[in-house]
């Protein structure tokens, strides 16, 4: 399939017949991954392992021209979009979820490492939200998807045709054209609609236990908070101790130590360095790559992987150099990735139509309390005109104020300030 879709793209790419470029799934999913079995398989083996590479090299290279392509795109991610799938929606300027969408990188399960640029995008999300999917593979559902970033506009899943027919009739649509398209669609939370698993509490918990570089410091922190009074927060770190002790433990090094590094790199640079942990792992690197996929993928046993090695403390910092070091024996086979010409110059923003960053609401907090600390209404005025009205943005705001500031003064009249964190 990536092979039909370079040509294609390059086509549409060139057409000046072709206005928008628009991605949807069939059935339940928009895509949920490669088929990691048949790449395990060639990688056993010296005389195919270069075929397992190469499907790599084909997959982020695609991914690379998706966040390139001098046309509009559009992803529709009105089902499953796991790994692979999310490679193929993530960097697109538009990406449209729904109360369907499953959103995961489920690559520690399996022994192996998120990839499909998830170095990059991971790091960028608020807080410590990448790093905890990163390592626990877990799933965000539904408007959760839109509200963490990962999306950025919200419709129902029974608006989506309606929807495509009306991108569809656009006369040489612009940027802005397409988002209130799309903003014309949303769908508003319901009264009895439950709020996102991160907020709150829990969130808070998160980004103090995921903020550490080892994941023996992260297990510490969640072994803290398991004891905690509070009950939430208590459950939850229980339940992510329960989910990391699932994991590879070489996955959830080299998993963090990507995400780390790909804070500091472009996409391509991002692309480039899982590249070399894909070549590791299909060259023997790490024997999890064969025990995860046969576990959980062949043999769909529910138990624990035979992981080597089976604990954290047994994953010394040499193993892990193994999959980024460009001397290491493993990278040896390791491809340079080769965009095509056809893409765009301009520097893409996949967060351009998202709602406003954690980071973005506290600068402008803390700028304003240089001089005079800013009222609620008027923070959440700013946020409404700097997003041109886009649904959602006011909810995003109050969330971060409860969760990070101090609101101060009687309502009506309340005054914002940032909350010391660790």
């Amino acid at each position: 399939m990536l092979k039909l879709m370079k040509p294609q793209l390059e086509q549409w790419s060139k057409s000046d017949l072709c206005k928008i470029i628009i991605g949807t799934g069939i059935g339940r999913a928009f895509c949920a991954g490669g088929d990691v079995a048949t790449v395990l398989q060639h990688s056993l083996h010296d005389d195919t392992r270069s075929k397992a590479i190469e499907f790599f090299k084909d997959e982020f290279e695609m991914d690379y021209i998706l966040s390139a392509l001098p046309k509009p795109y559009v992803t529709i991610l009105d089902g499953i979009t796991m790994g692979g799938g999310v490679g193929l929606a993530i960097s697109a300027p538009f990406r449209v979820a729904t109360e369907k969408s499953l959103f995961a990188m489920p690559e520690t399960k399996i022994g192996y490492c998120p990839d499909v640029g998830a170095s990059f995008f991971l790091s960028r999300i608020d807080g410590e939200i990448g790093t905890y999917l990163a390592l626990t593979s877990e799933t965000l559902a539904g408007r959760e998807v839109f509200e963490l970033g990962f999306a950025t506009h919200f419709v129902s899943s029974r608006t989506v045709p309606n929807l495509l027919a009306r991108l569809s009739d656009l006369e040489d649509p612009t940027s802005a054209m397409i988002d209130r398209t799309i903003e014309d669609h949303h769908a508003k939370r319901l009264p009895d609609e439950p709020v996102g698993k991160l907020t709150g509490r829990t969130r808070q918990a998160l980004d103090m236990a995921f903020r550490h570089d080892t994941v023996e410091e992260i297990v510490e922190d969640l072994t803290k908070l398991a004891s905690t009074s509070d009950d939430s927060v208590a459950k939850w770190a229980s339940e992510t101790l329960e989910i990391l002790s699932m994991r590879s433990p070489t996955s959830l090094k080299v998993a963090l130590e990507a995400v780390r590094r790909g804070k500091n790199m472009t996409l391509l640079q991002a692309l480039q360095m899982e590249m070399g942990i894909a070549t590791a792992y299909c060259s023997g690197a790490s024997t999890d790559f064969t025990a995860g996929i046969t576990a959980v993928l062949v043999e769909k046993t529910k138990g624990r992987p035979v992981w080597s090695p089976d604990q954290l403390n047994n994953v010394s910092d040499a193993i892990v150099r193994q999959f980024f070091e460009r001397d290491s024996i493993y990278l040896s086979a390791m491809p340079t990735l080769t965009p095509p010409d056809f893409l765009s110059n301009g520097k893409q923003n996949p967060m351009k139509f998202a709602l406003p960053s954690e980071d973005a609401i506290l600068q402008i907090v803390k700028s304003k309390a240089r001089k005079d600390a800013i009222s609620l209404s008027d923070l959440l005025a700013y946020f409404d005109g700097l997003h041109s009205g886009k649904q959602g943005v006011a909810e995003k705001v109050m969330e971060v104020v409860k969760r990070r500031c101090d609101v101060i003064g009687k309502q009506g009249s309340e005054v914002v300030n940032c909350r010391e964190q660790l």
